[in-house]
C-alpha cells in the first residue's frame, strides 16, 4: 500500500549528492519516528536514518553517518534525506517508513508499517 510518497532519486555519479523528499499528501507526518531504508537486489531492506518528531532527534546506521542527513520542514509535511559523498554501493530503491511506536531509536523495519513505493538511487562508478 502507498501510504507515504518518496521522490528525488535518480542517477549520480561517484562522490555526487541527491536529496530524497518524503510525504503524506494530504496529511501532516504526524508519525512518532520518520525512518530512511534502503533495499538493494538480492538484500533485505536496510535501516539509513530515524528522525523523531516530537524533539527532532537524529539516528544513524554507521553505513551512512557523516554522510546522510534526515530533516523536516517547518509545516511537518516533508521528510529529507539529504545524501551526500555517493558510493556505488548506496545503488537501492530508497524508502521512508512512519511509525507510531515509542521506542527510540527503532531500527527494525518491521515496526514501521507505512511505506511509500519507493525511489530508485543509481550511483555509478
Amino acid at each position: 500500500q502507498v501510504q507515504l510518497v518518496e521522490s528525488g532519486g535518480g542517477l549520480v555519479q561517484f562522490g555526487g549528492s541527491l536529496r530524497l523528499s518524503c510525504t503524506a499528501p494530504g496529511f501532516n507526518l504526524d508519525y512518532y519516528a520518520i525512518n530512511w531504508f534502503r533495499q538493494a537486489p538480492g538484500k533485505d531492506r536496510e535501516f539509513l536514518a530515524a528522525y523523531r518528531w516530537s524533539d527532532g532527534s537524529t539516528y544513524y546506521s554507521n553505513s551512512v553517518k557523516g554522510r546522510f542527513t534526515i530533516s523536516r520542514d517547518n509545516a511537518k509535511i516533508t521528510v529529507f534525506l539529504q545524501m551526500n559523498s555517493l558510493k556505488p554501493e548506496d545503488t537501492a530503491v530508497y524508502y521512508c517508513g512512519g511509525s507510531y511506536d515509542t521506542w527510540w531509536p527503532n531500527t527494525d523495519r518491521r515496526y514501521y508499517h507505512y511505506w511509500g513505493q519507493g525511489t530508485q538511487v543509481n550511483v555509478s562508478s
